[in-house]
């Protein structure tokens, strides 16, 4: 794979530090421009509020931040975002139309019909909106996303149970990590002790993406997914991982092992293709009742923090449903990670020029 110039848009903030920690010796995708908007102008070093217990890495921390402007980006192939929605929404399409590929983590484009959001593993296809998106707007490259850090692992999980089985309904209650919400987040005397059984606008985005991502590519647009979904979010006392419950009603019958075997054995392109991010295994299955766990499953995979975990799959109200726990790393899978698989995805297929 040819080496890939790469900058960061929200460089200093909590997922563009994951983007920082998880890049620092990638093979081909080189980090080389860091932006963001109070902090430029200073070291990365000291603009940045370092969350990981490791130290920044040298390379970055002696570098200079950037104003957030293609101008600073010259030179490089592949524009990761970070950038708060409300910021993305005019940052990105400039990035986008100065001849950039940009990778979003925001909300802005997601639902946008001729932007690809992307799970690598479950619908390479759909970057093939490039090519409508880049004829329709005259971008040389163009703008592809992520979803919402919640549906990353929720999608994963569901996608071998609907390949195997047809399935007419789910029912997901989550109980989202405090970093979910970006540092600093939730204030303190709101969740120590508690759950918050809301999260703004995350229901709705959480069944949307979902359907997305699960849909069909036809005729240069995506069919959504016609799943039924119901979603109930949750905040919880819990710093990384995101644990969900799903119950799936299918119209022919299913059994827990054959739902477990669908998961198991699950690979995707990025599995086929070696990519370097790629777990070996997307979906990892645990048969202790107790499992999956944050603290102790949420670096599960060959690669830490790819793998979404599922446990306590079992029947649900009759042989047609089933239920089950999944968790994954909502920085690493639900962020940084996907994007950064995104990226070495459309190296891969030719997306990146």
């Amino acid at each position: 794979m040819r080496e890939i110039r790469a900058g960061l848009l929200g460089a200093t903030g909590a997922v563009g530090q994951r983007y920082i920690n998880m890049l620092g010796h990638h093979p081909f995708i080189h980090l080389e421009v860091l932006m963001g908007g109070e902090s430029a102008g200073k070291k990365y070093g000291e603009a940045a509020h370092w969350l990981f217990s490791d130290p920044i890495p040298e390379q970055f921390a002696r570098t200079t931040v950037q104003a957030a402007n293609p101008t600073a980006a010259k030179g490089c192939d592949l524009i990761f975002s970070a950038l708060p929605s409300e910021a993305a929404k005019d940052i990105e399409p400039k990035f986008a139309a100065a001849g950039h590929a940009v990778i979003s983590e925001a909300s802005a484009h997601r639902m946008d019909a001729d932007v690809p959001l992307m799970i690598p593993e479950i619908n390479p296809d759909h970057l093939d909106l490039l090519n409508s998106q880049r004829k329709r707007r005259g971008w040389k490259k163009g703008i592809a996303t992520t979803p919402n850090c919640t549906v990353t692992g929720l999608a994963l999980v569901m996608k071998p149970l609907l390949d195997a089985f047809p399935a007419e309904k789910a029912i997901v209650t989550t109980m989202q990590a405090l970093s979910g919400a970006g540092f600093p987040g939730v204030a303190s005397l709101s969740i120590i002790e508690n759950v918050i059984p809301y999260i703004k606008n995350e229901e709705e985005k959480v069944a949307n993406e979902a359907k997305k991502i699960l849909g069909s590519l036809r005729d240069g647009a995506v069919k959504p997914n016609g799943i039924l979904m119901g979603v109930s979010c949750n905040r919880v006392p819990v710093i990384d991982g995101h644990m969900e419950t799903l119950y799936c009603e299918f119209s022919t019958k299913v059994s827990p092992e054959g739902a477990i075997r669908a998961m198991e054995t699950f690979r995707g392109m990025p599995q086929k293709l070696k990519l370097p991010t790629a777990p070996d295994q997307p979906i990892i299955v645990r048969r202790e009742n107790d499992r999956p766990q944050p603290r102790l499953d949420r670096l599960s995979g060959s690669v830490p923090g790819m793998s979404a975990v599922v446990g306590r799959v079992r029947r649900g109200v009759d042989d047609k449903s089933l239920q089950l726990t999944l968790l994954s790393h909502n920085t690493v899978r639900g962020a940084a990670g996907t994007a950064i698989l995104t990226a070495e995805l459309m190296a891969a297929k030719g997306y990146l020029g």
